[in-house]
C-alpha cells in the first residue's frame, strides 16, 4: 500500500492514479469513511484523463489508528505533507461533509501555490453547532447523541446511518441499495473507534469560517436540499456568503451521498467547473 509517515510518525494511506503529468484531483473523504468512498468519482476523472488522489485521514481506513491529532489542525496539516510529498500543484481539491472541512482549512491555511480550484459536497463548512453566533445550527445534543450510540455499539449505529438518512434511504418510495449498505458499514468499521469520536466534535464544532473568506480560488459548493445529515440552510445557503469567488449549485430532493446514489449527475457538473 502506498502510505506517507508525517511529522508525528502517522501513516497515511493514499491511492494515487494516472499519469503524474496530468492535473491532480484531490479528494477528501467524510466521516467516518475511506478513500473507497469516492471510487466512483475517481473512475470517472481518470478515464477523463486526471491524476485521481484519495487518502484515508488519520484515524480512518488503513490510515494509522491515531488517538491524538483527530481535529481539523492536524487534518489539514496532513494534507498538506501529503501535498508536499507526491509534489501536487495546480490541484483541484474536493471534499464531502467533513472533507469539505478539511479541503476549506488546508486550501485557506497551507493551498498557496499549490491549488486551483475547490469543490465542497453536502459539506459542514462554516459550523455545525448551535450557537448564540450560529442559532440556526443543530443543538449539542444531535452530536452527543452520535457519541453515545457509537460508544454503546458502533457496527449498529453506522449501520442505522447507512441504512437511513445518509443516502436518503429513509424517504417515501426510495430503493435502498443493500451493496452501498454494506459498502458504507465496511469502510467505517476498517476505521478506528476512539479518532471516529474524537471526529464528531472536529466537524460538528470547527468553525471555518474565516477559512471561507480567506480562500481566493474558486470554489464550488454542491448540496442537496434534502440532506438529513448537513442541513442545507446552516452549511451551504451560509457559506457562499463568505466565499469571495464562489459558486452554489443545489441539488432539489438529493441526499448528503448524492455522489454515490446521484454520480450521473454529480460528475458531469464536477468536470464542467474543473475544466471551466
Amino acid at each position: 500500500m502506498a502510505t506517507i509517515t508525517t511529522k508525528d510518525g502517522t501513516e497515511i494511506f493514499y491511492k494515487d492514479w494516472g499519469s503524474r503529468e496530468a492535473q491532480p484531483l484531490v479528494f477528501h473523504h467524510g466521516w467516518p469513511l475511506s478513500a473507497d468512498d469516492w471510487d466512483t468519482q475517481m473512475l470517472f476523472f481518470l478515464h477523463k484523463g486526471y491524476r485521481v488522489i484519495a487518502h484515508d485521514r488519520r484515524g480512518h481506513g488503513r490510515s494509522s489508528q491515531t488517538d491524538t491529532g483527530n481535529e481539523m489542525d492536524t487534518y489539514a496539516a496532513d494534507v498538506a505533507e501529503l501535498a508536499a510529498a507526491l509534489d501536487l500543484r495546480n490541484a483541484v481539491h474536493i471534499g464531502h461533509s467533513t472533507g469539505g472541512g478539511e479541503v476549506a482549512h488546508y486550501v485557506a491555511r497551507h493551498g498557496g501555490g499549490r491549488v486551483a480550484k475547490a469543490v465542497l459536497i453536502g459539506a459542514v463548512p462554516p459550523v455545525m453547532l448551535k450557537s448564540e453566533t450560529n442559532p440556526g445550527g443543530l443543538p449539542l445534543e444531535v452530536f452527543d447523541g452520535f457519541r453515545t450510540a457509537l460508544a454503546a455499539n458502533r457496527a449498529q449505529f453506522y449501520l442505522d446511518v447507512a441504512s437511513g438518512p445518509f443516502y436518503g434511504f429513509n424517504r417515501p418510495g426510495a430503493s435502498p441499495s443493500q451493496g452501498v449498505i454494506r459498502n458504507w458499514w465496511r469502510q467505517g468499521m476498517e476505521g478506528g473507534t476512539k479518532a471516529h469520536y474524537d471526529c464528531i466534535k472536529a466537524f460538528s464544532e470547527t468553525d471555518f469560517t474565516e477559512d471561507l473568506k480567506a480562500i481566493d480560488v474558486p470554489v464550488l459548493i454542491m448540496h442537496g436540499d434534502d440532506d438529513q445529515i448537513v442541513p442545507i440552510a446552516d452549511s451551504a445557503l451560509l457559506g457562499i456568503k463568505l466565499l469571495r469567488n464562489g459558486t452554489l449549485k443545489v441539488y432539489p430532493g438529493l441526499p448528503h451521498g448524492m455522489c454515490t446514489t446521484h454520480p450521473d449527475v454529480i460528475n458531469p457538473d464536477l468536470l464542467g467547473f474543473i475544466q471551466g
